[in-house]
């Protein structure tokens, strides 16, 4: 294998692939980069057996072959050449691959590329094009109230869920969900619902860029493929039975405020610097009045207070912090309509302008 091609541009597409390179793996391939040159073009290449890229590279190719190159050495060593140009040859009797730019020259030593698996081609049972703006818009609204915890797999997922004009993800960690509905301007020709990983579709939104019109997404028994341009994401489903968010959600509330979202985002987010060692955000709802205070031992305490339609007996309720920040972030537009039955009882964040966008928060115990 020999090619030639822009130093910036395999940066820019070294930045993108070795996210997706394994940090953690027994098998040392996986924390490489494949470079697969043929006639064809070259194309770069990562996986963790979970995710997987497949993305195209402008190059010039002078002998065909496959390395497989350690991903964040070549991306640090890639960062500090001089020169516009870069050249890159394996030399299979030395089991390395040369890289010359300018007056520097690197040999860096080849993974075993037997170990580095096939990865998916494009296609699915089931192929689906995309608005590539409604898709990511939507995964951008959902994806912090995934779970990060391995030990509950089933819901560091999102469940999508797209048919006739409606495009649908949900996300939950147990202390909060996340439920956007996005209206399609066009039916889709077949429809899918999946379990995808958070972190695959996130490396998704990554891919995508404003001149990206469509996506394909294409489903398999236990895979997804992501077809963005030429570049390809493959990633496994989750296994199992996501939650049924449908009986989560109360059917009726106490009260229902309609609030400016930046206000209340504004307060939300300074009070919270005073709320650390997981001291909650209160809110106390007076006759017309929003006060939102936090205090932390040894730290200190502050409190703000917004007007707020609100009627009836006084009613205090304790968030977490980040959670409630997340979710009005999360909601957009200039109105959130804020909704709440008792002070043990989750409160809900809608999206007033109607955009189809559920925050659903657990409350903390407060000690009064």
């Amino acid at each position: 294998m020999k090619i030639s091609t822009s130093t910036a541009a395999l940066l820019s597409d070294l930045q993108t692939v070795a996210r997706v390179a394994s940090t953690r793996s027994a098998i040392q391939a996986l924390s490489g980069v494949q470079i697969s040159a043929t006639d064809a073009g070259v194309e770069l290449r990562a996986t963790d057996m979970e995710i997987g890229l497949r993305m195209p590279l402008a190059a010039e190719v002078t002998r065909p072959g496959e390395a497989v190159l350690p991903a964040r050495l070549l991306l640090e060593v890639v960062r500090q050449l001089p020169g516009d140009q870069v050249t890159l040859e394996l030399r299979p009797e030395n089991q390395d691959v040369e890289l010359v730019a300018g007056t520097a020259s690197f040999h860096l030593r080849t993974l075993r590329a037997e170990d580095f698996p096939v990865l998916p081609e494009p296609g699915g049972d089931t192929t689906v094009a995309m608005p590539s703006r409604a898709f990511v818009e939507t995964v951008t609204r959902v994806a912090r109230s995934a779970s990060r915890d391995e030990t509950r797999p089933i819901l560091t997922g999102i469940l999508v869920s797209a048919t006739g004009s409606e495009l649908r993800m949900v996300a939950t960690d147990s202390y909060r969900l996340s439920v956007k509905e996005t209206t399609l301007d066009a039916p889709l020709a077949e429809g899918f619902e999946a379990n995808v990983p958070a972190r695959a579709l996130e490396e998704l939104s990554r891919l995508v860029t404003p001149e990206t019109e469509t996506i394909s997404v294409g489903v398999r028994a236990n895979q997804v493929v992501f077809s963005v341009g030429a570049s390809a994401l493959s990633s496994r489903l989750i296994d199992g039975q996501f939650p049924n968010y449908r009986q989560l959600l109360p059917e009726t509330f106490e009260h229902e405020l309609t609030m400016s979202s930046d206000e209340l985002l504004a307060v939300a987010r300074r009070i919270a610097l005073m709320a650390q060692k997981n001291a909650p955000l209160r809110l106390s709802f007076t006759e017309g009045e929003l006060r939102i205070s936090a205090q932390t031992p040894d730290v200190g305490e502050a409190s703000d207070t917004l007007p707020v339609p609100f009627a009836g007996e006084p009613f205090e309720i304790g968030f977490n912090p980040e959670f409630l920040v997340a979710g009005l972030e999360s909601a957009g537009g200039q109105d959130v309509v804020l909704k709440l039955i008792s002070p043990l009882r989750p409160g809900l964040i809608e999206s007033a302008d109607g955009s189809g966008f559920l925050y659903l928060i657990m409350p903390i115990r407060l000690n009064v």
